[in-house]
């Protein structure tokens, strides 16, 4: 078995290792691509553009040639994986999208929380899609100023400032909280007012792995 995870932020392996482990993934089945330029364009263009999604769907192919299966992290480059998968058996997954259906399953009022504001309109329509099949509300936020602290460097207060609006979130009544980014997964473990928030790396290897069992 091998999962090759397409990542634009290097940070992510970690993350996405520790989430591995978790699952009893080994290190020899999980590799991974970091593309920091998809990201990086699409903020400069405010947006997933037509030619980043046909980067992003050459650079899901081309792993596709050496995995099982290939895993997206990115939710801003999100809705490029149809369109990858239209092209090859091999599965391609969002863990965008397997988080959302995730959160969505036991209904109530759920709150997801995003740091890029890019990622805003993928992430609000892949959990309202997903939300259409149960009665849960869905509550999509950008945290502000946290991006600018992860940029910087700055991860304690990065992780902090998400793990604050997680605890804010809960106080407001929400019933789950989805960090919606793979980078805001460490911020789930800080959060103390409701119930450890559900992450995107998790939801994606586990949709992986079921992938795979089918």
């Amino acid at each position: 078995m091998r999962i090759t995870c397409l990542h634009t932020a290097a940070s992510n392996i970690g993350v996405f290792e520790s989430a591995a482990d978790s699952l009893g993934i080994t290190a020899d089945s999980l590799r991974h691509e970091v593309r920091t330029d998809l990201l990086g364009a699409a903020e400069l263009a405010g947006g997933l553009t037509e030619e980043i999604a046909q980067s992003t769907v050459a650079a899901l192919l081309a792993l596709t040639h050496h995995a099982d299966a290939v895993v997206l992290t990115c939710s801003t480059l999100g809705p490029a994986v149809a369109s990858a998968t239209r092209s090859t058996q091999v599965p391609i997954l969002r863990t965008d999208e397997a988080l959302a259906i995730d959160a969505v399953q036991a209904g109530g009022k759920i709150v997801v929380l995003c740091a890029v504001e890019t990622t805003l309109e993928p992430t609000s329509r892949v959990f309202q899609k997903a939300a259409l099949q149960t009665d849960a509300s869905v509550d999509v936020r950008l945290v502000p100023g946290a991006w600018a602290l992860f940029k910087a460097g700055d991860n304690e207060g990065y992780l902090s400032t998400i793990a604050r609006a997680a605890d804010r979130a809960y106080g407001e009544g929400a019933s789950v909280v989805a960090l919606g980014q793979a980078s805001m997964s460490g911020a789930a473990s800080r959060v103390t007012a409701g119930p450890t928030p559900l992450t995107s790396a998790l939801a994606g290897l586990k949709a992986a792995l079921k992938a795979l069992e089918r």
